[in-house]
């Protein structure tokens, strides 16, 4: 679904991570995973096309066919930055997914709505749709905005830091949510994420990235639980 070859990022003259080499398929929850600074959300935004690559580039195969252009259509994105909209229902907000798609007026249509419900429903916030999106909790709202990148319809997900701000109950099911929502609609979907033990248990895969532009190693949490990987990444020794 994703394949990145010889990917350099980073911002302007500033190389972060250089010759990164790596493909993601569809139906995987991958967790990508490093020290602060080594280029986790570079490597998101590189993807989603908000910043350029400094050296390579990534593709896009959907049904045996290179995909360009519309990375809206392409790419649903999830910032750790948090959405305020006053007087926003979580209807409205949910909805704002479907804007890729709309008329020049930004019209949505029956149809459109259809699918903001079905979204809704998926991730069981369907009976929070006409309250306001800024009077619920951080889990809450964490629900609402996987629902606007379902409602987007992309086959390729990215979320940076998904489970910030909230309490182990809620991150434990931000992270299940996300691995049924990848295996059953065969999505491809990669978070960035400090939590190393929730992603090893969750993640069919983990993109370690490694400091100091030394580059990155992706396989199943197994096999990197079993090699040195994670001290390497981390600059001490964990034990997993």
């Amino acid at each position: 679904m994703i394949t990145c070859n010889h990917l350099s990022i980073g911002y302007g003259s500033r190389i972060i991570q250089r010759d990164l080499s790596f493909t993601l398929a569809d139906g995987e929850l991958v967790a990508l995973l490093g020290a602060n600074g080594c280029g986790k959300s570079t490597l998101l935004r590189t993807i989603a096309g908000l910043q350029p690559p400094l050296a390579g580039g990534c593709t896009f195969t959907i049904n045996d066919h290179c995909s360009v252009a519309e990375r809206s259509r392409l790419i649903a994105l999830v910032l750790t930055e948090r959405l305020s909209v006053d007087s926003a229902t979580v209807r409205d907000v949910v909805a704002m997914g479907r804007y890729p798609y709309t008329s020049f007026l930004g019209t949505l249509t029956a149809g459109d709505y259809q699918i903001v419900d079905e979204a809704m429903r998926q991730v069981e916030i369907a009976d929070l749709a006409n309250t306001f999106y800024n009077d619920h909790s951080d889990g809450e709202k964490q629900r609402i905005l996987i629902a606007k990148a379902l409602a987007q319809q992309t086959p390729v997900i990215l979320l940076d830091e998904p489970t910030a701000h909230l309490d182990l109950p809620s991150r434990i099911r931000t992270l299940d949510l996300l691995r049924t929502i990848a295996h059953e609609q065969r999505k491809t979907i990669l978070i960035s994420t400090h939590e190393l033990d929730l992603a090893l248990r969750a993640a069919d895969r983990v993109l370690l990235m490694y400091p100091k532009g030394e580059g990155m190693v992706l396989d199943t949490p197994q096999y990197l639980t079993q090699s040195d990987a994670f001290t390497r990444a981390f600059g001490m020794d964990i034990r997993l």
